[in-house]
């Protein structure tokens, strides 16, 4: 199984976007599950509020999971990590037009750009191009 595929079966099985993507990197990034589960709760549906896409918020999750040095007392990897988010977020918006959840959803406009499961998609994908070097 993929890890888009493993994505989309937890959204299927009741995740949301955000615990579905951040959740299918946990093997790989050494990542208790439960936690991470808990962590990307309130960041589905926007936020709670149709902002910020979930699956976006969770490649903020995944890339700090992975790039962070994790040193409280002189943290050195910031930069690095908004460097990724902000090539993570500028291909997800070629993608999908916006990074905004109630964007992608047409709330206002009638038309939706994406759906979730594709949202979760590309998210994982970027994640494995641009953080793992896994290209399809």
């Amino acid at each position: 199984m993929t890890r888009k595929e493993q994505a989309l079966m937890l959204h299927k099985s009741g995740f949301n976007c955000a615990q579905s993507v951040a959740c299918s990197f946990c093997n790989v990034m050494g990542a208790d599950p439960q936690q991470v589960f808990k962590v990307a709760e309130p960041l589905g549906f926007g936020m709670g509020n149709m902002g910020t896409c979930g699956a976006v918020s969770a490649m903020a999750l995944v890339t700090g999971m992975k790039m962070s040095d994790g040193n409280m007392d002189h943290p050195q990897t910031k930069r690095e990590c908004y460097k990724m988010m902000q090539k993570l977020t500028e291909e997800f918006t070629k993608k999908n037009s916006s990074i905004v959840c109630s964007e992608i959803k047409g709330v206002h406009t009638g038309q939706v750009l994406r759906s979730c499961d594709g949202c979760i998609e590309d998210a994982v994908e970027l994640l494995d191009k641009y953080l793992l070097g896994i290209e399809e």
